[in-house]
């Protein structure tokens, strides 16, 4: 063996270390937090970063949040001093943040006088003000959608910032939720915190720290590889949202991806620019979905880091709905648009490895949210949740019914819990049977969904495959498209795949999720 040349059993004890770091973060986070869209549907996600604000190691959580939470370091890092004991917090969608409701908490490392690493997490807030509860508002304007948190100190060498929670649980509809889940964020870095710590001590400063860039080194190399297996070539994919919830113009996502010599371009530039609707989405959101097609394609078990990005270069001039400039709107860009540049990267990989790709999934997270007063608990509500949808099938089976696919890694927030908090029924829940595209491997079944409401309640509604199918692939069907439908009193309305309406107490929100696309002929 060559001097000082990295042991492979130590490169796969640390690795497993520090996912097992962010692992215990996000259990920390699910079972102290108030909220069931982050308690039991698990909408948050933890990651260990190095001292740059690099990625070295997440959890299996949320890969739109993961991706993007390293440029939220980075920001931090840039706007502010840490001191051992801190904890920023920020949402800002243009300092690395994904939406306004997305929630980033960060807590340094300090070992030896330095911040040697960072711990931190994103958990999804079912309401961060704006104009409608849920803060998914069909906004103009960032300003709209909720209260905007740049790089801030909720907690000081130790000792927390008293006035800043104040400020943000006043402009709030939930404020003991909300406090309940920052508090969650805050224990969840704590932990982190105290396991990197443990790992420094046991193992050394530096000998922790050269693992940590070997890590990236192992995940940069196998990417590599991967790439040198795919035929070098431009290929090309478009596809579409079906509007920006303002107009009904379809909003256009086109990809160009170069592969030779070990790397990757992509390239945004035939992308519609950006729109008057919430379907901007920022760099952060796509470099995220870029990071998560371009991990997928790797066959082993890797670490997820930054060592993904080192073999991609990524052109997406400002401006683009891929790349948004403020103050535009950015709710739906980072659960929507993020989902349909995945479909056109994989759209355009389907030509360069053909057999290896699989059909469109739902290509939606189906957001609802919703809002009002309770008058048994004599207090407002607000609650956020995504449904599942088909999945697309490929070569070798058929695809996954009724399950998030993608940018999204959630769970299904049990009925139980849904009805006890909230002041409403799910009257229906079940498979969209035959909603799976065909072919020689059938798309997955969409989910049907049915929300009765027992008081006045104002709902949102973000959802996408309404007006355009999850394509099909190699002859296969495409999935069908979703429906958003409204029953009250006895007639039903078809509400688009965007909407914001006042609910009465009787009236019932259907929602028909997309299947994926099939594969093959039959």
């Amino acid at each position: 063996m060559r001097k000082n040349a990295p042991d492979a059993i130590e490169i796969e004890i640390f690795k497993n270390l520090f996912i097992s770091i962010a692992e215990e973060m996000g259990a920390v986070l699910g079972r102290t937090s108030l909220s069931p869209n982050i308690k039991e549907r698990k909408d948050y996600s933890c990651a260990v970063f190095n001292r740059k604000g690099e990625t070295l190691a997440q959890g299996s959580h949320i890969p739109v949040h993961l991706g993007a939470m390293p440029l939220s370091v980075q920001a931090a890092l840039a706007s502010l001093r840490f001191e051992d004991g801190d904890l920023v917090l920020l949402n800002d969608p243009y300092r690395g943040g994904t939406h306004l409701p997305d929630i980033t908490a960060i807590a340094p490392v300090f070992i030896g006088g330095r911040p040697a690493f960072f711990a931190a997490n994103r958990a999804h807030h079912s309401d961060v003000g704006g104009m409608s509860p849920g803060s998914m508002p069909l906004a103009r304007e960032i300003f709209q959608e909720g209260l905007i948190l740049p790089p801030i100190k909720l907690r000081s060498r130790g000792r927390m910032n008293e006035d800043l929670l104040r400020l943000i649980l006043a402009n709030v509809r939930t404020p003991e939720e909300r406090k309940g889940d920052l508090l969650a964020q805050v224990a969840a870095c704590e932990k982190g915190r105290v396991r990197i710590l443990e790992a420094a001590d046991k193992f050394g400063l530096a000998r922790v720290e050269r693992y940590a860039g070997l890590i990236q080194d192992y995940t940069e190399t196998y990417l590599r590889r991967t790439l040198r297996e795919i035929p070098p070539g431009s290929y090309a994919f478009s596809d579409v949202l079906d509007n920006d919830g303002i107009s009904n113009e379809p909003v256009r996502i086109s990809v160009r991806v170069k592969i030779g010599g070990g790397r990757a371009e992509v390239d945004f530039r035939g992308s519609s620019p950006q729109v008057a609707g919430g379907v901007n989405a920022n760099l952060a959101v796509t470099t995220s979905a870029v990071m998560y097609v371009f991990r997928s394609l790797i066959e082993e078990d890797i670490p997820v880091n930054t060592g993904l990005l080192r073999p991609i270069s990524i052109i997406a001039p400002p401006g683009l709905v891929v790349n948004a400039r403020f103050p535009a709107a950015t709710a739906a860009g980072n659960v929507e648009t993020s989902q349909r540049i995945v479909d056109v990267l994989l759209g355009a990989l389907a030509k360069a490895v053909p057999g290896r790709i699989p059909a469109a999934s739902q290509g939606t997270m189906n957001n609802i949210a919703l809002g009002g007063y309770d008058p048994v608990r004599r207090k407002d509500f607000a609650y956020y949740e995504t449904i599942g949808g088909g999945m697309g099938a490929s070569a070798e089976h058929p695809g996954l019914s009724g399950v998030h696919t993608h940018m999204t890694n959630s769970l299904n927030t049990p009925l139980e819990a849904l009805e006890s908090y909230l002041p409403l029924r799910i009257r229906g829940y079940s498979l969209r049977r035959g909603s799976g595209g065909r072919g020689a491997n059938r798309g997955g079944d969409g989910i049907v969904r049915e929300y009765e409401f027992v008081v006045p309640t104002r709902v949102t509604i973000m959802s996408e495959r309404r007006s355009f199918a999850p394509y099909g692939l190699v002859g296969g069907s495409p999935g069908r498209k979703g429906r958003n439908i409204l029953i009250s009193k006895g007639r039903k309305t078809n509400l688009g795949s965007k909407c914001d309406l006042a609910v009465q107490a009787g009236d019932v929100i259907r929602i028909e999720t997309p299947g994926g696309g099939g594969y093959g002929r039959k």
